[in-house]
């Protein structure tokens, strides 16, 4: 009997299988820039991750699996909505392409319908532990417009914002030094203008209105206490822990962070075991500052990269045997994935402090290199999908949208352009190729690169029209800034780059119009679908551009009086041993 028939058996008599197929659990396990080579499973030796390759081996390997973005607050907008970033004003046109500050404006807009607010209404319990990205307020410190519980989740926990180094005591702040040169300036343009002002005054040499010089002097000591007041706290502006709408930690407390979502997760498991849930774990590993709890620190062979990594695999396979222990491991649909890819300019001194994306060219950043969009995927799903499987078809992290929604009996939104595609039949082996026929790159709101999967030939032709000046010295880092640039310090192609991805993974060698004689009728067809495509798109507010991402006092979540945001009302709860779990 093939796989096939035994997959629409167990799917046609489902109590035959123990397997209840029409509202299954779903556990969604998200890592924040792990890259493609950085398990086990997807070819890592120097890393181990015992519990993640476990879930592989018992489900399928997505290794064609795609980003709809290469930075964390589109690309997990696009998960969350099945729509490119671009359709919700979550891509920005500045270099500034995630939302920066806990006290910014912008956000996932309230007008778009997550997998969660599906969910929610079949009847589902939906909880979010761990990072959100995606904005809070909007017009006042309280109104939460942007929360997760206010898009579909019935529980959150964990950090409305992201984890930076500023949430490290020991690191420098990533943002206040520009605060702090900034105040540094406008104090010595200040001292200047009042200077002006008395020698006027003084000397007779020229009038003075004192109101102006007043009026402009009052206001100068405003900005500048603002940029300094920046520069001393903003390590606890940014740093906070919810639980639902509550402020409970501030500043977070990495030391605890692991242990919190683990507790978090498995409490949410075992007070909605009898179903059905979903649960979205979205981990804090492992992005910079790498924080590891001591148990792992300095066990791995690829510095505190690596310990962050086997600490996050030990967070997973906690998480999984609370699954096991209560018994809901053959009716929950579990996906793992990671946002985007690794991050190359993550150094500490000259370590690196980012992911390795294997054999793809790029990485976290880059809008059009597959080192910055392909990304690790898994889905577990005993007795509907098939264990230990590879599938090399293009998948969208935007599909577990409608994915998801066909699991749970809900139908995706009618109104509005849905990008992300059902792949159960693809999951399960009934059907042989993606849906997918093109797939759109973009950096920001700029549109760099496209795909074309051409299902008869097994051909994927990838076209680059923007790429990132890489540095000089040779590697793929960039190099002016912290993230790539969009549309500064890169390079413009016409004709387009063009590579087969299905004979040149790597994008090491671009073809040309000598070498491939099919170079002109595929560039031609990918411009036509990109036209198609934009024909699809409507102007909407930009969530990621300023006014909306700049930081506004009067948006500030604080835990006391502001300025002097900080509490910890974090309740105590039973301790879990951090002892790695057997092999």
């Amino acid at each position: 009997i093939s796989k096939q028939a035994i997959l629409l058996v167990s799917f046609l008599f489902p109590q035959a299988f123990g397997v209840n197929v029409s509202r299954p659990n779903i556990l969604l396990l998200m890592a924040d820039d792990l890259g493609y080579g950085d398990l086990g499973c997807f070819g890592n030796d120097t890393i181990r991750t015992p519990n993640i390759d476990q879930l592989a081996k018992e489900g399928v390997r997505l290794t064609h699996h795609i980003a709809a973005a290469s930075l964390c607050t589109p690309s997990r907008a696009a998960f969350l909505t099945g729509r490119y970033p671009i359709r919700s004003g979550m891509a920005a046109t500045t270099k500034l392409r995630v939302i920066t500050r806990a006290g910014c404006s912008g956000g996932l807009p309230a007008n778009e319908t997550t997998f969660a607010r599906l969910l929610k209404q079949q009847g589902y319990v939906t909880g979010l532990i761990g990072k959100w990205h995606l904005g809070l307020n909007s017009e006042s410190s309280n109104d939460h417009c942007h929360h997760p519980l206010n898009h579909g989740f019935d529980y959150f926990y964990g950090s409305t914002f992201t984890l930076i180094d500023d949430c490290a005591t020991w690191k420098h702040s990533v943002l206040a030094p520009g605060y702090q040169a900034t105040a540094v300036s406008y104090a010595q343009t200040l001292a200047f203008f009042v200077f002006i002002c008395l020698l006027g005054n003084i000397t007779g040499y020229f009038s003075v209105r004192w109101k102006i010089c007043v009026f402009i002097t009052l206001g100068g000591i405003v900005y500048f206490t603002s940029m300094y007041a920046h520069y001393l706290f903003l390590k606890h502006w940014n740093c906070v822990i919810l639980r639902d709408h509550d402020i409970i930690q501030q500043p977070l407390k990495l030391k605890d962070a692991a242990l919190g979502i683990v507790r978090e997760a498995i409490t949410f498991i075992e007070r909605n075991r009898k179903g059905p849930f979903l649960l979205f774990v979205s981990f804090f590993h492992v992005h910079t500052p790498c924080y590891t709890t001591e148990q792992f620190l300095g066990k791995s062979s690829h510095g505190l990269y690596g310990d962050n990594v086997e600490e996050m695999d030990w967070m997973v396979g906690k998480i999984l045997a609370a699954i096991d222990r209560e018994g809901l491991r053959n009716n929950t649909f579990t996906y793992f994935a990671s946002d985007h890819g690794g991050y190359l300019e993550a150094k500490q001194g000259k370590v690196q402090l980012g992911g390795w994306n294997g054999i793809y060219k790029g990485g976290k950043g880059m809008g059009g290199w597959e080192g910055g969009i392909r990304v690790p995927g898994i889905v577990r799903w005993p007795g509907m999908v098939p264990a230990n499987t590879l599938l090399d078809e293009p998948i969208s992290l935007m599909d577990i949208y409608p994915t998801v929604a066909h699991l749970a009996g809900a139908s995706v939104p009618q109104d509005r352009v849905i990008d992300g595609r059902n792949q159960r039949a693809l999951l399960q082996g009934t059907v042989q190729h993606s849906e997918h026929e093109f797939m759109f790159h973009y950096c920001g709101s700029h549109l760099h690169a496209a795909r074309w999967y051409q299902k008869e030939s097994g051909a994927v032709w990838k076209v680059h029209y923007v790429t990132p000046n890489f540095d000089p010295k040779g590697t793929e880092a960039c190099y002016t800034n912290l993230i790539c640039d969009c549309f500064k310090n890169v390079t413009y192609h016409n004709p387009p780059l063009l590579f087969d991805l299905s004979r040149d993974p790597s994008e090491a060698n671009p073809l040309s119009a000598t070498s491939e004689p099919r170079f002109h009728t595929v560039v031609s067809q990918v411009e036509r679908a990109v036209a198609e495509h934009r024909k699809t798109l409507t102007s909407v507010p930009s969530q990621l551009d300023p006014p909306n991402n700049q930081w506004k006092p009067w948006l500030q979540p604080c835990c006391g009086i502001f300025p002097f945001c900080w509490c910890d009302k974090a309740k105590e709860r039973p301790h879990f041993s951090l002892a790695p779990l057997p092999l």
